[in-house]
């Protein structure tokens, strides 16, 4: 059953999508069927790993990734709140453990296919939800199977604020507006990507583009405008490399490029931010790192405790930030959230892990493809014997590179870098783009037109 392809992909496609769209599940069916799918899951990543175990072993594995996993679990010698550690321990184990079977088991083809399918489904039954409330309940909804007491509930805590016809911003059935806005992100990769390599239709192609567009507007993140910009600029930097014998003066104009924009955001970012709709403080994101930071430099060297999710019943995190009357889950800042919890030790070991991630994704989209195997045709002029086959690059090489990107500058202002989809995809790319099949070409499937 492990190797039929309806299994395959049927399973990699409920992964992608509970990664992404966590609380759809557990909005609708409560923690614990959340959890019982969660468990699924992990049992099935095991038995997969279990089953390809001659493909893979622990040793093959990044050392930066195997770094951070060990001292997220010796943290618990030294954690503030050790239960709470443990749970987030368990829950970065399992995220892990879904990652690398995927890395190992499936094909960039097979991986771009199923993230695919699961961002249609997310922003498909996110504008069929938010019309359903619009015009059906025409009131904000709240999740199901959890009590609210009386009175005006904050707006954090309702799955759709029923704004669509308002113009946004609306949360879709994953119930946060940022989180439907970076599944839209991803969308514009990702279907972007198979048009550009002809895995889809062009009139379906372009009808999902379109959505993730629309889904961008209506949820009005200014995260991912800027992402969109640096998603712009590194696919030029890609393409210029790819057709330029003199890198060099490449990698210079980047160089200074990513310098000056970095001192421009230094310098004018204040002033900038009402441009892309955001206050002065970075929607209460200041407050929260100046308290992160606060207690940060209490345990600098190795944190206070893993914990991945702030878990909001357990000091310092039940009242370390509060907005709008709802304990905040997250630093909203991946690095300040990894210094908390795991110190500049943390520090050091994630940064290395994403660093590399980033290098080798980068590799992977710059270079060519291992010359391709097997004797030249029998029709080849004699100048073309000895000459070396250069295959030509593939829109798919491109995949780990965009998500990596997408991934460090969501990871500035959201800390999901470190659980669920953001864990997932970084582990995912950090160990696939380390494997010997990294390179290798990848043939697009048939279109339907």
């Amino acid at each position: 059953m492990l190797d039929r392809p309806a299994f395959r992909t049927g399973f990699v496609t409920v992964m992608l999508f509970t990664l992404l769209a966590g609380d759809a599940w557990r909005y609708s069916v409560s923690w614990f069927g959340f959890g019982a799918i969660v468990v699924a899951l992990t049992v099935v990543s095991v038995a997969l790993l279990v089953r390809h175990r001659g493909s893979w072993s622990v040793g093959s594995l990044p050392i930066p990734l195997l770094a951070f996993l060990v001292l997220a679990t010796v943290s618990l010698a030294w954690s503030f709140y050790p239960g709470s550690t443990a749970l987030g321990v368990l829950t970065t184990w399992m995220t892990v453990t879904g990652a690398v079977a995927a890395a190992v088991v499936f094909s960039w083809d097979e991986l771009l296919r199923a993230l695919g399918t699961a961002l249609r489904i997310i922003l498909g039954l996110s504008i069929v939800f938010e019309l359903a409330v619009s015009l059906i309940v025409r009131q904000p909804v709240l999740p199901l199977w959890v009590e609210y007491p009386e009175g005006k509930l904050p707006l954090m805590l309702l799955w759709s604020r029923n704004w669509l016809f308002d113009g946004g911003p609306i949360q879709g059935v994953v119930g946060n507006s940022s989180l439907l806005a970076f599944s839209a992100l991803l969308g514009v990769i990702v279907f972007g990507l198979q048009l550009a390599s002809t895995r889809v239709g062009r009139l379906a192609g372009w009808f999902w583009m379109l959505l993730a567009v629309a889904v961008i507007a209506l949820t009005r993140s200014a995260t991912v405008y800027l992402t969109l910009a640096a998603l712009a600029f590194v696919l030029l930097a890609v393409w210029l490399i790819r057709r330029t014998r003199r890198r060099s003066l490449v990698y210079a104009g980047i160089a200074v490029v990513l310098g000056g924009g970095l001192t421009v955001a230094l310098l004018f970012g204040r002033s900038l931010l009402p441009l892309l709709g955001k206050s002065s403080d970075l929607t209460g994101r200041l407050d929260i790192w100046e308290k992160v930071i606060g207690l940060a430099v209490q345990r600098p060297v190795a944190g206070w405790g893993w914990v991945s999710y702030w878990t909001p019943w357990t000091e310092p995190f039940d009242d370390l930030a509060i907005r709008h009357g709802v304990v905040q889950l997250h630093a909203h800042n991946t690095w300040l959230d990894v210094w908390l919890q795991l110190g500049i030790l943390g520090l050091v070991v994630f940064g290395a892990l994403a660093l590399s991630a980033l290098v080798r994704s980068w590799i992977l989209a710059t270079e060519r493809p291992h010359e391709l195997p097997g004797p030249l045709p029998a029709d080849a002029a004699p100048s073309d014997l000895g000459t070396p086959q250069r295959p030509p690059f593939t829109v798919i090489s491109l995949l780990p590179l965009l998500l990596m990107v997408a991934l460090l500058v969501h990871s500035v202002a959201e800390s999901r870098l470190l659980l669920e989809y953001g864990l997932f995809l970084l582990v995912l790319i950090a160990v696939k783009t380390r494997r010997a099949d990294a390179l290798e070409p990848v043939s697009a499937e048939p279109v339907r037109r």
